[in-house]
């Protein structure tokens, strides 16, 4: 019995890959889609939806990101939380796909960074805090493709925001989470696996969505 029971337990986690892959592309390809103008004013409404949170306004330290390639755009965002008075880490990563922090002082403190496999990042230069750095944050803003109305995210499948979120929980951290997408990607179902962690907010160029835990 405890065979068969492993046995469904592996076949449930392959399913649910192979349908977040599926649903990735689909994604990825309507991304793609968008015109450059059209992702231009999106990151700007953005920017504006995702300053108006409480969770950020009370913030003191914000855990954040730089958007590459077709993502929601964040420059402006992070430039807005500066000019707020937050405190704005950012990630950098690491060889094993973990993430390691650093402050974010201005564009100027952004370099280029190469990573073997995958595309150039725009990373902080400054002195690294440590993976632990994010569990001082009052907010953490994450990047996806999509979410559904229970909060249920869906990455890229890198794994490197599941090892944060995990290091949270093993922190006792509550920061609040908040994923940063386009107004179509708020799906109505997510497939999830064990790991996978609720988000307590969305923010899209057309405004916020907070979820029920």
């Amino acid at each position: 019995m405890r065979r068969d029971c492993d046995t469904a337990v592996v076949e449930n986690r392959s399913v649910g890959s192979a349908l977040k892959a599926e649903l990735r592309r689909e994604l990825l390809a309507a991304r793609r889609a968008l015109p450059p103008e059209a992702a231009a004013a999106a990151a700007a409404s953005l920017a504006r939806r995702a300053l108006e949170l409480p969770e950020l306004a009370d913030a003191g330290t914000v855990a954040a990101y730089v958007s590459v390639g077709t993502e929601p755009g964040t420059r402006e965002l992070l430039d807005g939380l500066r000019r707020a008075g937050k405190r704005v880490l950012l990630p950098v990563l690491l060889p094993d796909n973990d993430l390691d922090w650093a402050a974010y002082e201005g564009p100027g403190s952004l370099a280029e960074a190469a990573h073997p496999g995958k595309m150039r990042l725009l990373e902080p230069a400054g002195p690294r805090l440590g993976p632990q750095a994010v569990t001082a944050a009052d907010a953490v803003l994450l990047p996806g493709l999509a979410v559904d109305g229970r909060g249920m995210r869906l990455g890229r499948g890198g794994g490197s925001y599941d090892r944060v979120l995990e290091r949270l929980e093993r922190a006792g951290a509550h920061p609040a989470l908040v994923v940063l997408l386009y107004d179509d990607e708020v799906v109505a179902r997510v497939p999830e696996e064990p790991h996978d962690h609720p988000v307590q907010a969305v923010a899209t160029p057309s405004g916020v969505r907070r979820f029920s835990s």
